[in-house]
């Protein structure tokens, strides 16, 4: 069992969900049940996922959490495209939250891979 907490993806992933959720605030009011929802319940599976996979008892079924949490990683990342260009999203905050995204996918990759390759997951 891991401890979540602890985990830099989980935490970077807590910060990306607050920052979607400022964001998120100023989408117009009609986008409500439509892109927000979508955005912010992508941004929030992100770390909930790493949360929930870190409580499972093997290497393998956490692993599959965090390939859930890099899915929806990418998820986020094609819905802050939509609403840039939809222009709900100036680009330069678009940019920060791609960069985040980014950063946020390349660790759980990388996290996924090295739970993959430990010997107590076969």
């Amino acid at each position: 069992m891991h401890r979540f907490k602890e985990l830099k993806v989980w935490q970077e992933a807590m910060e990306l969900a607050k920052v979607v959720y400022a964001t998120t605030k100023l989408f117009p009011a009609e986008e409500k049940f439509g892109l927000t929802s979508q955005i912010n319940r992508a941004a929030v599976s992100i770390p909930s996922n790493i949360a929930e996979g870190s409580g499972r008892s093997t290497d393998k079924d956490f692993a599959q959490f965090l390939n859930i949490a890099l899915g929806s990683a990418f998820e986020l990342e094609t819905q802050v495209l939509l609403a840039n260009s939809f222009g709900f999203i100036p680009a330069e905050n678009a940019t920060t939250l791609l960069e985040k995204t980014d950063k946020i996918q390349r660790m759980l990759n990388s996290f996924r891979m090295t739970i993959i390759k430990s010997p107590k997951s076969n």
